[in-house]
């Protein structure tokens, strides 16, 4: 199995878990339950789960009009972008 194959199932295995994570705090929102903490959605995000973030952020209208999260998590993105492409530049062509 090629490498970019395995970056491609990690980055869906990390958005699915991101998204239930992000379906977990939404519904610990609504029942004024133990939030899991912005931390931890930003480390998700950052470590390949920012397309389920995004999604979540999304279909659940969750975390989508907290400015300071959102430029945070904006950046968690880039950061996994410049990790990406920097990953992949290390690749034998």
């Amino acid at each position: 199995m090629s490498v970019l194959v395995l970056i491609g199932l990690g980055y869906g295995f990390m958005s699915l878990l991101t998204y239930a994570v992000y379906a977990v705090d939404k519904s610990a929102a609504r029942r004024r339950r133990h939030r899991v903490p912005e931390r931890t959605l930003h480390l998700l995000a950052l470590f390949g789960g920012w397309p389920g973030a995004l999604f979540a952020q999304q279909r659940l209208r969750h975390k989508s009009r907290k400015t300071v999260f959102l430029r945070l998590f904006w950046l968690t993105v880039l950061l996994n972008g410049a990790l990406l492409m920097g990953l992949i530049g290390q690749l034998p062509s």
